[in-house]
């Protein structure tokens, strides 16, 4: 595995292997891989459906019967809470003829069990199950081998995720690069600030992530950003597929009023350290996480797949429950102000990453390049070339053979 730190967009040497400095810029992925349904089934199987996917903060199931659902490419997860303060994780789908036992994005229980709205089988809230209208009528129907299944989960800082595929590092294993300076947030202290987001967007899951990755486009697609921070955009990118951007907020008062209120208003924390009390800071988890720190608040960033060339943003902010009023008032006002500096970033993102997908539909356009200042878009496109070697091709291969070619590549690669 290899590694690369840029300071101030200048790299230099890693504790780690670093990357090869290439002679020529590197190249993206090719435009095929963005909107193809034979690529978008080898991603579903052999990537996304292997990976850990963030379900909720514990803080959004704190009661017993409390629960949480996610669906992701064709599986649906269920977390919840039991009456012994334990959270346990299984898949949303009842035992008798697969309809959800769980509805809605968060719920609660009603009688400390989860009942199926279509027949009725009801579930301990420790995934048992514990009663079956007219059991007589299945007969040597063992109800000890019918509980819901359960599914891989992990709780990391406070968020709760889980896998639909066993195998792999856990999430504190690949984030632990980061972790001391992760503890100082008090994530797992932490309380959503508002609602759940999530909204449907035309483009591939890579193009919102390839977005999300980098700050090189932020001098011309983000003003307000560029006030904020100019160039100050750190990148470290780790061993498993992580990395981080930290970005300085300016001492010079933006002439924009939002940006100049959030400088002035922004207080010291006594829980974080100097070098973060003005920085927002971007950590990947890749293939299709993030989140997006700042001294005020977090927030996750989930690019969620739905097909090739669809997928959507799945978004919620938390904050730090508990603290003195007068400080939470200042925090909220500054919430308030980041608020309005990052909703028109939204729309600007938004537009540029639709713009993207269309043209990665133009016969002009196999591959891009990339500056050193897109090392986190590098990594992403080197996992993906690990997993899918048919991706080095710039062109698609024949239809209907897809996977058969990239079955080949990978038997001919070196690391087979």
């Amino acid at each position: 595995m290899t590694e690369l730190v840029v300071t101030q967009d200048r790299p230099t040497l890693a504790r780690a292997a670093r990357l090869s400095k290439p002679s020529t810029p590197p190249e993206t992925l090719p435009a095929w891989t963005y909107n193809n349904a034979e690529f978008f089934a080898l991603e579903r199987d052999h990537l996304l459906l292997n990976q850990w996917q963030l379900v909720c903060h514990q803080s959004e199931i704190r009661d017993a019967g409390s629960y949480a659902t996610f669906d992701f490419l064709g599986e649906r997860a269920l977390v919840v809470r039991g009456e012994d303060g334990a959270i346990r994780a299984f898949h949303n789908v009842c035992r008798h003829r697969a309809a959800a036992v769980a509805r809605g994005d968060f719920g609660r229980c009603e009688g400390g069990a989860l009942r199926c709205f279509y027949h009725g089988w009801t579930y301990g809230l420790d995934g048992r199950l514990k009663a079956v209208p007219g059991e007589k009528q299945f007969p040597g129907l063992d109800k000890e081998t019918h509980g819901l299944t359960p599914l891989p989960f992990e709780i990391w800082q406070g968020f709760v995720f889980v896998k639909f595929r066993e195998g792999g590092p856990s999430i504190a294993e690949r984030l632990a690069p980061y972790a001391a300076e992760l503890a100082q947030y008090r994530i797992a202290e932490m309380e959503p600030r508002d609602k759940p987001y999530f909204l449907e967007v035309p483009v591939d899951w890579k193009n919102m992530m390839d977005n999300f990755l980098e700050g090189y486009h932020v001098p011309v697609g983000h003003p307000g950003l560029y006030r904020l921070f100019g160039n100050s955009y750190d990148l470290d990118v780790r061993p498993g597929d992580v990395s981080r951007a930290v970005a300085q907020l300016r001492d010079r008062p933006s002439p924009n009023w939002s940006e100049r209120h959030y400088q002035s208003l922004l207080p010291d924390l006594d829980y974080l350290t100097p070098e973060r009390q003005r920085a927002w800071t971007f950590y990947a988890m890749l293939p299709n996480l993030g989140f997006d720190i700042y001294p005020d608040q977090i927030d996750y960033f989930h690019a969620v797949p739905l097909g090739p060339g669809r997928c959507a943003l799945r978004a919620r902010s938390y904050k730090v429950a508990g603290l003195p009023a007068d400080l939470e008032r200042r925090l909220k006002a500054c919430r308030y102000l980041s608020w309005r500096v990052n909703w028109p970033v939204f729309y600007e993102d938004n537009a540029l990453i639709e713009s993207v997908q269309r043209g990665l539909g133009s016969s002009s356009y196999e591959v891009g390049v990339l500056s050193e200042k897109e090392i986190c878009v590098r990594q992403l496109h080197d996992q993906i070339r690990r997993h899918f070697p048919v991706a080095k091709l710039r062109r698609a291969p024949a239809p209907g053979t897809i996977a058969a070619t990239n079955n080949a590549m990978l038997a001919a690669s070196p690391a087979s």
